[in-house]
């Protein structure tokens, strides 16, 4: 009898799948070793950025810092890469930022940008301290915040903040007219001249020949003046502009006690050292003045109602309270902050531009100008007269007409 086992029956595998499978999973295994073995082999990438230390690249970026042309420059650094986002912020480098860094512009001003210049004064930059605080009590309205943040800045020796300071305690800015503290304010130019803020040299000058909150000494205020002008002159010297290069910033003018043109190319430049008539380029605005300029110009001009600009085109501080500076006592069209920038910007522009009072009034008015004051104008200088806000006894008449 046959059975059911020989040939008559197919032969079928029935471990054929599992061994395919067991198969399969040894050849994986075996890439896999491979796989290994061949990584470890390869010599492996790394980043070398990332292996610098960190004090090397704070050196960078204080440097960068220090050297940025505009605050593009410095941002574009930071959005690079988390590590540069990081250290860039650090303390050590915003306190070596660069003037030009901080030169924020009025129309882009954010929250953003109050916050970054905040971070900046924290960390100990002056020049911070000073464009946040003028910003801050000029355009934010924030007196003591503003006032203390120039304090902290005159303390570490920043001429700028301490000329501020002096203004503000000579016109009694923020406060009343019984605010006023000219011996403060000649305090303040004195210690700023002597680092040698050239605004504050002329401010003294003018101080120490009117005997404005100190006592008159015509001789050593036309001293004051002329170091005022020769640091002015050998700043201009020392610039590597075309400005300097060009023929026309120094010239001889024979007539320079006669008024020019508002047409002239001399109505451009800023006579300086008058007396041997030596013309050269009106200095550059400070980035916090050139913001006040902008913040307020956005504003039609006008501070407030009542309030008034100083006409002085690179100082940009406004009013606080009305009458608050002086203005020219022979047309009375233009209003200053401080005898400095007065005498700036009858040298830049309102020389050519300054008439009598009786060319703003009516033919047959009333009101007449002084013959002193014409007579100022005609030697060079002008003179500012008082408002009602100014003291009647209080040492104000040295700002009078002679």
């Amino acid at each position: 009898m046959r059975t059911r086992r020989g040939g008559c029956y197919p032969k079928v595998d029935m471990y054929s799948d599992r061994t395919v499978v067991k198969r399969l999973r040894d050849f994986s295994d075996i890439s896999c070793r491979k796989r290994v073995k061949m990584s470890l082999e390869r010599p492996r990438r790394c980043d070398l950025f990332e292996e610098l230390p960190d004090d090397l690249v704070f050196c960078i970026l204080c440097r960068l810092s220090s050297t940025a042309s505009c605050p593009t420059e410095f941002i574009n650094v930071l959005i690079t890469c988390k590590r540069l986002n990081l250290l860039g912020q650090h303390s050590m480098v915003l306190r070596k930022a660069s003037t030009k860094i901080l030169a924020v512009r009025a129309k882009n001003w954010s929250d953003s940008a109050h916050s970054f210049l905040k971070q900046c004064a924290e960390s100990g930059n002056v020049e911070a301290c000073y464009t946040l605080g003028m910003i801050r009590f000029y355009c934010l309205q924030n007196r003591g915040s503003g006032a203390s943040l120039m304090a902290k800045a005159a303390i570490n020796s920043h001429s700028p903040a301490l000329y501020s300071l002096a203004v503000i305690q000579f016109n009694g800015s923020g406060g009343s007219k019984n605010d006023k503290d000219l011996r403060a304010g000649v305090a303040l130019c004195a210690r700023a001249a002597f680092l040698g803020h050239i605004d504050a040299l002329r401010e003294l000058g003018h101080c120490l020949q009117d005997g404005y909150g100190v006592r008159q000494n015509i001789a050593e205020g036309r001293r004051f003046l002329v170091q005022a002008n020769a640091r002015e002159l050998a700043a201009v010297l020392s610039l590597p502009s075309a400005a300097a290069n060009t023929p026309s910033w120094l010239t001889w003018n024979k007539l320079s006690h006669q008024r020019v043109s508002a047409g002239s190319d001399s109505a451009a430049t800023c006579p300086l050292l008058s007396d041997f008539g030596c013309n050269v380029p009106a200095p550059e605005a400070h980035p916090a003045s050139r913001f006040l300029t902008e913040w307020f110009a956005e504003q039609g001009g006008v501070p407030g109602p009542g309030l008034r600009m100083c006409s002085h085109a690179g100082c940009g501080r406004p009013e606080t309270r009305r009458h608050e500076f002086r203005r020219c006592s022979v047309c009375g069209a233009v209003n200053y902050c401080s005898r400095a920038c007065q005498a700036l910007d009858w040298k830049m522009r309102h020389k050519a531009e300054c008439a009598p009072m009786e060319r703003w009034f009516g033919e047959n008015g009333d009101h007449e100008a002084d013959g002193n004051a014409v007579n100022g104008v005609i030697n060079g200088d002008v003179d500012m007269d008082l408002d009602a806000d100014d003291d009647e006894n209080g040492g104000e008449e040295a700002m009078l007409e002679n």
